[in-house]
């Protein structure tokens, strides 16, 4: 049975994700009143710490959580959220997981400042002790998190996504972020080569599953099915069951649907005449289908790694990925 919360997963490296957020307060410190003001609140309203989690639990399952893991996991903390910073400048968004984000507290300048701040220790962490590998796999992630974002944009202007691109951006934008993660984590337990390489590839596998399931819940799938948030529709981004019952609809078909996406994505209508043809043309449960077999992928390459307590956690995480509700 899969677990509703990761908070059930947290006793388990508890004492490590505490230490942990003492060590990232201590990795965004400055000397700048404003900038402590910054980060204060950002690190007050940080997530449910899925991302440090993925860390211990890769590290826990290759050897043993070592000072090297704690850098990991700060690492990937403070270039992701330098890029999310970033990221709602650019997108104009002044709300994430409903708190007001930087650029609406204190504005666009003073927002990429903070983000290039955080970016610059995340370096700085790296090379002061000598982490080039961590900074070598976490980089990348941030080079093709930054090429799917782009690619996204590209398609997003011209609707016209095939799902081959579809997945080509989702694996940049969103699953290498969890393969570093996963990947950190084996190598900063001294892993070799080709076990982090494995690493990386569960964590693409179940990063993939990850963000197709964040599509299919934007459709109101889970306990509000049939009650769409529609923020993809908004944003007229084009996600797995819009580009499959698109494929399979005719060419006039087609033509509605993407004129409405085009020009009438702000309306609320418009989410449920398309969420409405979604479902008759079976785009979420072709999309469900696909979310489980990048899950089933994720755990054949689990099941191929060291019998551990953590890797026992790591699948009930991986169960909880695809089958969460928000």
């Amino acid at each position: 049975m899969a677990i509703k919360s990761l908070d059930t997963l947290r006793p388990i490296i508890g004492k490590e994700l505490d230490e942990f957020e003492v060590r990232f307060r201590n990795a965004m410190k400055s000397s700048v009143p404003l900038l402590d003001k910054i980060t204060y609140y950002l690190i007050k309203r940080r997530g449910k710490q899925l991302r440090p989690m993925l860390v211990f639990f890769s590290a826990g399952i290759h050897g043993e959580i070592n000072d090297s893991t704690y850098r990991a996991a700060a690492l990937i903390e403070l270039l992701h959220n330098a890029t999310l910073v970033h990221d709602d400048v650019v997108d104009d968004t002044y709300k994430r997981r409903g708190a007001f984000s930087i650029n609406a507290l204190w504005k666009n300048k003073v927002a990429v400042l903070v983000g290039d701040y955080m970016l610059s220790r995340g370096l700085l962490l790296a090379v002061h002790d000598k982490e080039f590998q961590l900074l070598e796999l976490v980089s990348t992630a941030v080079q093709k998190m930054s090429e799917g974002e782009l690619l996204q944009i590209e398609k997003t202007r011209k609707l016209n996504i095939t799902e081959s691109e579809y997945f080509e951006i989702i694996a940049n934008k969103t699953a290498s972020l969890v393969a570093a993660c996963c990947a950190a984590g084996a190598a900063s337990t001294g892993a070799n080569e080709e076990i982090v390489k494995h690493a990386w590839n569960m964590g693409e596998m179940l990063g993939m599953a990850f963000q197709i399931k964040d599509d299919l819940l934007d459709y109101g799938t889970g306990h509000d099915i049939g009650k769409p948030t529609g923020t993809d529709i908004k944003e007229k981004k084009m996600s797995l069951p819009l580009i499959f019952a698109l494929e399979q609809s005719s060419y006039l078909e087609k033509k509605s649907i993407l004129s409405k996406l085009k020009n009438k994505s702000a309306e609320k209508a418009t989410a449920v005449q398309i969420l409405d043809f979604v479902k008759e043309k079976k785009g979420l449960e072709y999309a469900q289908n696909k979310m489980y077999e990048y899950r089933e992928k994720s755990k054949v390459l689990l099941n191929e790694m060291p019998n551990t307590p953590y890797k026992t956690s790591f699948e009930e995480l991986i169960e909880f990925v695809t089958e969460r509700d928000k």
